[in-house]
């Protein structure tokens, strides 16, 4: 055992949400890995929380957290902020992640943005779920809604848009916070890399008024069949960090070994911090 949860790793229900003003249903309870809380949940009960984000008019966001997102927060104090708000849920999208729940004795599952977002398309169709998808390069947005439209007949693609990658003018910026709210979304879906696109969501969640803002990433180009995702087998195994890895070396090399090696440090320390001192 990594060591049990400490009072504040857990989520305080409906009582810190009613204290935020923001959060009206019970989110899981979260685990501390370095210095951001975890959801312990799976990938089902996350399909199911947004549902019930939308159906009860709570309005929450959603990071999907990797080791490179918990060694970069533990050097940038506004992502660490951001991932721990009291209406985000920082799901564990690393398998490592998921291993050090597991051994915190926490029943909890991978829940990753590629594999949420064609899931809760699929589902949000029996409600008539409304989705924005923003970010991505010129035109993958919109490949992106096309692709999915195709797989799941009856998809409400309520409104795409990619914003251009130089810093927006405060005009600009508002001028695509009405783009967004008119489009009346239930879900917006934000691909513009880690972690740009989780201080973007968190910048914004006031407001828009969409229930759930997902920082997604890569699931952009995964689904809109501009990137290839590494097999189902590497991916169970917590390998696929290694498929990327030979298929973007230039820009991961230093992610897949400096960055990795900090979180087995970083970690290390905060389960020799939980151990009993000795007499």
């Amino acid at each position: 055992m990594i060591g049990s949860a400490r009072p504040d790793d857990r989520t305080d229900g409906v009582a810190s949400a009613a204290r935020a003003g923001v959060v009206v249903l019970e989110l899981p309870d979260r685990y501390r890995v370095i210095e951001t809380r975890i959801a312990a949940f799976d990938l089902d009960e996350a399909v199911r929380l947004f549902l019930e984000a939308r159906s009860s008019g709570t309005r929450l966001r959603a990071h999907f957290c990797t080791t490179h997102t918990l060694v970069e927060a533990s050097d940038n104090a506004m992502l660490r902020e951001a991932l721990n708000q009291p209406d985000a849920v920082a799901a564990p999208d690393g398998m490592p992640l998921v291993w050090v729940g597991r051994a915190m004795g926490r029943d909890v599952g991978r829940v990753c943005g590629p594999d949420l977002l064609p899931l809760l398309v699929d589902r949000g169709r029996e409600v008539g779920a409304r989705h924005f998808f923003y970010g991505g390069a010129p035109g993958v947005a919109e490949r992106l809604a096309e692709s999915l439209a195709a797989r799941y007949p009856g998809l409400v693609v309520a409104g795409t848009h990619s914003p251009p990658f130089r810093p927006l003018t405060p005009d600009e910026d508002a001028a695509e916070v009405e783009l967004i709210n008119a489009a009346q979304p239930d879900f917006v879906w934000v691909g513009l890399g880690s972690p740009k696109q989780d201080l973007w969501i968190d910048s914004h969640r006031d407001r828009l008024d969409a229930a759930v803002l997902f920082a997604v990433g890569a699931a952009f180009d995964f689904h809109a069949g501009t990137l290839r995702r590494a097999p189902v087998w590497m991916q169970r195994t917590g390998t696929e960090w290694f498929y990327r890895l030979i298929s973007e070396p230039r820009r991961l090399l230093k992610r897949y070994t400096v960055v990795n090696t900090r979180f087995v440090l970083l970690l290390g320390r905060q389960i020799l911090s939980r151990r009993p001192r000795q007499a």
